[in-house]
């Protein structure tokens, strides 16, 4: 999937919650329209919201060859909801995978009403081709209670920038606190759809004089490259091999070459080194759980641990 696949939520609205209900659709294989093709639109994906109406996922042709990903009633085929703008050259497949991350996530989303100048834009157009009235980038995520913003930030500085920041609950304008950008892929333990967004706004500000993104383009590089990954993908893993494959913490810790003795010289896996390197249990004197660990560590446990390949217990 493109990482810029994920749309701006560039003309803020009043926020509404949609909940989705356990009953979802599987993804159908309809073919994704383009611009001409608005009658007789096939829905992506359905699902029931917590008040038992079905919804539907569906995408529609936007400006210039772009694609609207929407969420609306199924019924009345209102209250329309913006889930991603993909610009022109995006693979068709990416609105049945923004549809997928979609409806996995149980917690529901954030999304707000389309208006008519979505209508009007092309995603990832130069300057020159956006109206003189676009507002800037903004795009907000649920996770853990708490929303995470990425937009523009008053600081000391008269010049804004932009940051993540979060807010609890609804996220009122008067309470939100400036965060980098990999604290926000590790409260959701997920690299999407934070990379995607943020990659997306920086392309977008590149040349923008009124906003600076020097600090949150340099956090973004550095997620890129940096040795220090997620751990989740390793956790489920080592989980999996104790639920299924009737392995232990012990043994898995013990191939790693993580020794304990008890007081009889009988030896056994260090059971709560693993369950800090996963992300199950905190580091000494520490409150948080991490959810990072290095690659090699990470290659280590799959390999030695579990007889797997890393790319096979790394998050991408």
């Amino acid at each position: 999937m493109s990482r810029s696949a994920f749309s701006a939520l560039s003309h803020p609205r009043p926020k509404a919650k949609v909940r989705r209900g356990p009953h979802n659709r599987q993804l159908s294989d309809a073919p994704v329209p383009r611009r001409g093709a608005i009658a007789a639109v096939k829905p992506l994906a359905g699902y029931l919201d917590a008040d038992g109406r079905p919804r539907e996922l569906l995408a529609l042709p936007g400006r210039d060859g772009s694609v609207l990903v929407l969420d609306r009633d199924a019924t009345t085929l209102g209250d329309r909801r913006l889930l991603a703008h993909l610009a022109s050259d995006e693979p068709p497949e990416n609105a049945a995978l923004i549809c997928r991350l979609y409806l996995a996530d149980t917690a529901g989303h954030w999304c707000r009403h389309v208006t008519p100048i979505d209508l009007e834009q092309v995603p990832f157009a130069p300057p020159e081709r956006r109206a003189q009235t676009e507002p800037a980038f903004e795009a907000r995520i649920q996770a853990h209670g708490f929303i995470y913003r990425l937009g523009p930030i008053i600081g000391e500085r008269t010049t804004a920038q932009l940051r993540w920041s979060r807010s609890p609950g609804h996220g009122g304008s008067s309470n939100w606190e400036q965060v980098k950008l990999r604290d926000v892929v590790g409260a959701l333990e997920s690299y999407e759809p934070v990379r995607a967004l943020t990659e997306q706004a920086l392309a977008r500000h590149r040349e923008d004089r009124e906003l600076l993104s020097t600090r949150l383009r340099d956090e973004f590089e550095r997620l890129c490259i940096s040795p220090i990954v997620l751990n989740r993908g390793l956790r489920e893993a080592v989980l999996d091999a104790v639920k299924r494959r009737g392995m232990t913490m012990s043994e898995i810790a013990l191939r790693c070459g993580i020794v304990k003795h008890d007081s009889h010289g009988n030896q056994s896996g260090e059971t709560s080194w693993l369950a800090r390197r996963v992300g199950l249990m905190s580091e000494g004197g520490a409150q948080a759980i991490t959810p990072w660990i290095h690659i090699d560590v990470l290659a280590a446990i799959a390999r030695r641990g579990l007889g797997l390949g890393p790319r096979e217990v790394e998050l991408q």
